[in-house]
């Protein structure tokens, strides 16, 4: 289990490296999950092995450990959230127009996304009949 865990915070520490040095605008931790991806793809593909083998291994014993866990990962979130309670109640309303209007902007955005894709797939379904 501790090989497993080491491979994860090697895979995060490689996509920090990367991310910091390429200036790339992706967090390392994005990065990491991505080459974590692509090497267990990879020797998945080397060994033969399937799905659930690979659930059983080091890393997949590891990684159903932290998702059980994972509410706990948030208590520091919560913590700095009301250290700033006071500048939360400051700026609350600003804090909540933006929410509200950033949650709208993405609503709005994926619908009309979904539309076009909905078109461009359908007209190039109709273009394909003979």
């Amino acid at each position: 289990m501790v090989r497993g865990f080491v491979l994860l915070l090697m895979c995060q520490l490689a996509g920090e490296a990367f991310s910091r040095a390429l200036g790339l605008p992706v967090p390392g931790p994005v990065l990491g999950l991505v080459l974590l991806f692509l090497g267990l793809q990879y020797y998945q593909r080397i060994s033969g092995l399937d799905r659930t083998e690979v659930g059983e291994s080091d890393v997949g014993r590891v990684a159903d450990g932290l998702l059980q866990n994972l509410a706990l990962l948030f208590v520091p979130a919560g913590v700095g959230v009301v250290q700033h309670l006071k500048l939360i109640e400051d700026h609350g309303l600003a804090i909540a127009v933006v929410l509200i209007g950033s949650t709208a902007i993405t609503l709005i955005v994926t619908v009309l996304v979904f539309v076009a894709v909905a078109r461009w797939v359908s007209e190039a379904s109709g273009e394909s009949k003979p």
